[in-house]
């Protein structure tokens, strides 16, 4: 069992990485659709108030709240997985309880690129400036996301990917991290085991 949990700002790859992961056969629990899912539940416009629901849930239910709503979906993938990714973690509250929950199975990845860079590629995409966020400017997300202890949980990360390359060699970079992560453990023999 591995579990690989993504942090990264807003326009850093963590989408492109979750991708790079389903296409290796690894699962993904995102974090942002425990937020959808309870911006739904409470009637709002996912497009106008995820940012704002996001911050609801850890001021009603504590800062590791959707971490915690995240735990089951990632046991329920865990029965007929070896590894999941888990998308889109933003504290270091988030963090404790990955680690407490999965221990050394826990590996946190920052994937990080300079703001210009990220703001090229939400641009680009067109979609994304209002897709979650209201249209919020980059740089708001940037604080809010950062408000949430996302700085705390980048500097923990036992693993940094910097995006700043090609997106092939990003996705091979992904590729091969998920790979490393995913391969089983060879365990010793036991003195049983010994011919």
């Amino acid at each position: 069992m591995h579990v690989i949990g993504t942090v990264g700002l807003p326009g850093s790859g963590k989408g492109e990485a979750a991708t790079v992961a389903r296409e290796e056969g690894v699962p993904v629990v995102t974090m942002g659709d425990v937020v959808r899912q309870e911006t739904a539940d409470r009637g709002l416009d996912p497009a106008k108030d995820h940012g704002g629901v996001a911050q609801a849930l850890r001021e009603e239910n504590g800062p590791a709240a959707i971490a915690e709503r995240s735990l089951p979906m990632i046991d329920d993938r865990l029965e007929d997985h070896d590894a999941v990714l888990v998308d889109g973690i933003r504290s270091g509250v988030e963090v404790d309880a990955f680690e407490e929950r999965f221990g050394e199975a826990f590996t946190l990845v920052s994937i990080e690129a300079p703001f210009d860079v990220r703001a090229e590629r939400i641009d680009a995409r067109g979609r994304d400036a209002g897709a979650n966020d209201g249209g919020e400017p980059l740089e708001k997300r940037d604080e809010r996301e950062r408000g949430f202890g996302m700085d705390d949980a980048m500097d923990r990360a036992d693993v940094v990917v910097d995006n700043t390359e090609s997106l092939e060699a990003f996705r091979e970079r992904i590729r091969r991290l998920v790979r490393e992560q995913t391969e089983p453990i060879d365990e010793p023999e036991s003195e049983a085991e010994r011919p």
